[in-house]
């Protein structure tokens, strides 16, 4: 894709994060942006500050889980500004946490809700408007470094993030089937500074665990690597940038953090060679404290 100005883009989970910088990259490409977002003063807040800034912004307080909640975000979008060129279906949670039998189900549900149906919802709305355009156009799927690799203790995230990967691989074969001008990108990123860790501000009643989980040492120590990683992670912007250029070059895996794929051609060797899985604690990734 190489023309910004005056097309649309709609970034899902947009008002913090890697969405809202995307969102302000495509703002500074001279894109019309339309923000989607399920927690709504952190919306109005980021679309009164684009708007501030001069860019022509549209904000749409949005439940990616839900097909119907897509839906309206795609009539709004196309109501407002004509059409949709930019779709990253970049809505996310952490959805819990520990061992995957003691995982409560209401976990599963909700990262399954938004992580997995959120990027279903956005590819079953958005894509037939784009293919009737008949103009150039790109989807990006956030996926993580965590849809390429398995780790202990996040099954929940581990799976949707799995399923977002092969699902844009499906997709992006489609598409060159169809000799479509929609062209797909998925974005694996690793630590990337952002508030995922406390997404549980925006759980539903409904996906409320009853009762408190216990955790062990060993899990607690994980966490907190995972917590640390997070804190100290890459700025937004520089993930906003690196997606940007994707898309520019119609680069399908967008791989921000180069230093995990070693990771990932172990894991991918282990596979060819049909050796167990590496676990983290005998690599000495965590410390083993049981």
């Amino acid at each position: 894709m190489k023309e910004f100005t005056n097309r649309v883009a709609v970034v899902t989970g947009g008002a913090s994060g890697i969405g809202r910088a995307m969102a302000d990259r495509f703002a500074a490409a001279g894109m019309k942006v339309v923000l989607a977002d399920v927690e709504e003063s952190a919306l109005r807040k980021a679309e009164e500050e684009m708007r501030a800034q001069g860019a022509a912004v549209l904000g749409v307080l949005t439940d990616v889980s839900k097909a119907e909640a897509v839906e309206n975000l795609a009539q709004k979008t196309v109501a407002a500004f004509g059409g949709v060129h930019i779709v990253c279906n970049n809505a996310g949670v952490g959805g819990g946490f520990g061992p995957s039998w003691t995982q409560p189900l209401q976990n599963w549900e909700w990262g399954f809700g938004v992580n997995l149906w959120g990027v279903i919802h956005g590819i079953r709305t958005f894509v037939p408007i784009m293919l009737k355009q008949e103009a150039e156009g790109h989807i990006v799927n956030t996926a993580s470094m965590a849809g390429l690799l398995s780790s202990p203790f996040m099954s929940v995230y581990d799976a949707t993030k799995f399923a977002v990967v092969t699902i844009s691989e499906s997709l992006h074969q489609e598409l060159v089937m169809q000799q479509a001008k929609v062209k797909v990108s998925v974005l694996c990123p690793g630590f990337v500074n952002t508030n995922i860790a406390t997404s549980d501000r925006n759980r539903p009643t409904q996906f409320q665990p009853g009762g408190e989980q216990q955790f062990s040492e060993t899990e607690m120590a994980f966490a907190s690597m995972m917590f640390a990683g997070i804190a100290s992670g890459t700025p937004p912007t520089e993930i906003a940038e690196k997606v940007f250029t994707a898309i520019q070059h119609e680069q399908f895996y967008i791989i921000s953090h180069p230093e995990f794929l070693p990771m990932v051609r172990m894991r991918m060797e282990n596979i060819l060679e049909q050796r167990n899985p590496e676990s983290l604690v005998s690599t000495g990734l965590i410390p083993n404290k049981e």
